[in-house]
């Protein structure tokens, strides 16, 4: 429990849904807010083509504002393809997430192609980040299931890690895309990819579409999962699944850890507020609890 590690993706995940572009301003005063609390790691934004993705358009600029830091926590950035990490590394990113579905719609959807396509040009590209000095997260998208497809089968995603931990990527999330996942499936799941290599360190990223979001990260506890990708206030959702909804709320997600006497050392009151400032320029109420309740001390 005390490997526990936060990720928070809201300036990317959260972020990329909206239709309402956020003034790059408003995004580097809430990742300084995040900065704050002490949370381990934060993505600033994805290098994906700007026109398809116009929240994400200024994700050079924000990356600039923070180039250099000295402290913690570690910046990430998601990238698809060849020419995005191209410009995460002109942008001087160190830490960067790609992935590959396990879904054939979900992937020809996001990407335009085949999850063998997909997965032989990100294997490569992870391979081009390694050498380049880069660390890697690589992740199998709608690991538990898809919109369109509904049931994924799990020999489907565990091919996917194998190929990955067989080209030398040790870190790996499985993403929850469409939300379908269960704490039982999550356990299972998991458990099975530690078996292909005890050496992978795992990581989590799950959507509450259903409203099991912080049950499935209790239920990746409980297996030793690692990393925990979540969104301030909730928000976020994948653009190119059926039905949409908000990543776990990382204030939920932290907050029920404090209230287990885990990660209290970091401060949830500056995350607190960055989702109520995220409400107010968004101008609607967020699916995340605590920033609307207030935590238990």
């Amino acid at each position: 429990m005390a490997d526990l590690i936060l990720h928070d993706v809201g300036l990317r995940d959260g972020l990329q849904i909206e239709r309402s572009v956020v003034p790059t301003a408003t995004k580097v005063a809430w990742a300084a807010q995040l900065i704050t609390s002490g949370i381990d790691m934060i993505q600033l934004g994805s290098f994906v083509h700007r026109e398809k993705v116009p929240q994400m358009a200024d994700t050079d600029e924000v990356f600039a504002v923070f180039r250099g830091a000295p402290v913690p926590p570690v910046l990430t950035g998601l990238v698809l393809n060849e020419k995005g990490l191209e410009r995460a590394l002109a942008c001087g990113v160190s830490y960067v997430c790609m992935g590959v579905s396990a879904s054939e719609t979900h992937s020809t959807k996001n990407t335009g192609m085949t999850i063998a396509e997909a997965q032989q040009r990100i294997v490569a590209t992870a391979l081009a980040a390694k050498a380049a000095g880069a660390s890697v997260q690589v992740s199998v998208q709608s690991a538990f299931g898809c919109g369109f497809e509904g049931e994924v089968p799990e020999a489907r995603v565990l091919d996917i890690v194998r190929r990955f931990v067989d080209a030398g990527l040790h870190v790996v999330s499985l993403a929850d895309t469409a939300g379908h996942a269960t704490p039982d499936r999550v356990e299972r799941l998991f458990t099975a990819v530690r078996a292909i290599d005890p050496a992978v360190e795992c990581a989590c990223h799950f959507h509450d579409t259903y409203g099991l979001g912080l049950a499935n990260c209790a239920a990746a506890m409980r297996v030793g999962v690692k990393y925990y990708e979540a969104a301030f206030a909730g928000i976020g959702g994948c653009p190119f699944t059926k039905v949409s909804a908000g990543n776990v709320c990382t204030d939920d997600l932290l907050h029920m850890w404090h209230r287990m006497g885990l990660r209290t050392d970091i401060a949830i009151a500056p995350i607190l507020a960055v989702s109520q400032g995220a409400a107010d320029v968004l101008g609607r109420p967020l699916p995340g609890h605590v920033y609307k309740t207030g935590p238990l001390s």
